[in-house]
């Protein structure tokens, strides 16, 4: 047994759909603060590069429930890449990695895990996706226990283009109040709205479709925390819970570790110091590994 000190741990940060490493900034600070180093990555699609579809700045958004997304041909594997490449570089570092994703990043941080297990101390699921109880994060989202979630705004059929798409600068402030409900619900109602520019419209279609297979002596084997988030309009507490059962369900030997916060689904945009408190804590928990 021994108890990581903050100097040889590092936390990664994996973002979800629609979203970037900039989203991790304030929470970044924070962990500065409690002495832990981290690492915000950007997935396939994410990020300053990322494409964009052709009409999405321009006057009246020609195009963007129609055109094909440059994401189209993006995978899990390509996801879970990345993840793992940022792992094995942490590894060369520090003695003690976590890796941390949120929403829809919990697949490709489950699939590195199952991959490559050795790589990493501990896996926190921030209200994400977990999959091994059911392998798609479709399969959640559709769930009877999803039923009062909000109803993302979507453009065109994702299947034909290739993405789940999202117009975070609509003209229409009903389509932008479900938006911000889903994400943002727990921001203060005189706050600017400049979350907007921060959004992409695209998110790989792979993402939610594709089987995240993992197992209990790989996956299983990696200490685990999901910290429950208790007003999520996005991830209902009671879909967070049901994936923790049938993660626990199906590697009883190392259970969650269960940790709720307040708030929506995006702490660390309205709450990023009471998060970094609750990831370092869980950072630097006593470990047997």
């Amino acid at each position: 047994m021994h108890r990581p000190s903050s100097s040889e741990t590092v936390v990664l940060l994996v973002h979800g759909a629609w979203h970037s490493s900039v989203h991790w900034a304030p929470t970044q600070r924070a962990l500065a603060r409690h002495g832990l180093a981290s690492v915000a990555i950007d997935l396939p699609g994410s990020g300053l590069g990322a494409p964009l579809p052709r009409g999405f700045h321009l006057p009246g958004q020609p195009g963007l429930d129609g055109e094909k997304s440059a994401l189209h041909d993006v995978t899990m594997g390509q996801l879970t890449e990345v993840v793992l490449d940022a792992l094995a570089e942490a590894r060369t570092r520090y003695r003690h990695v976590v890796l941390v994703g949120h929403s829809a990043g919990g697949g490709p941080c489950s699939a590195a895990a199952e991959q490559a297990p050795e790589l990493l101390d501990h896996l926190v699921y921030l209200s994400a996706f977990v999959p091994a109880g059911r392998p798609r994060f479709a399969d959640y989202i559709a769930a009877e226990e999803n039923a009062d979630a909000v109803r993302i705004p979507m453009l065109g059929d994702p299947a034909e283009l290739g993405a789940f798409r999202i117009n975070p600068l609509s003209p229409d402030p009903a389509e932008i109040g479900l938006l911000r409900r889903a994400f943002l619900n727990d921001l203060p109602a005189d706050a600017p709205d400049s979350w907007r520019q921060f959004l992409h419209p695209d998110h790989p279609y792979a993402s939610f479709s594709t089987p995240v297979p993992v197992s209990p002596g790989r996956w299983g084997s990696v200490d685990r925390t999901f910290i429950r988030l208790t007003d999520d309009q996005s991830l209902p507490p009671a879909t967070q819970d049901l994936m923790i059962a049938e993660a626990d369900a199906v590697a009883p030997e190392r259970p969650f570790h269960v940790h709720s916060l307040p708030g929506g689904h995006s702490p660390f945009v309205t709450r990023p110091a009471e998060l970094a408190k609750v990831l370092a804590a869980t950072a630097l928990r006593r470990t047997s590994r």
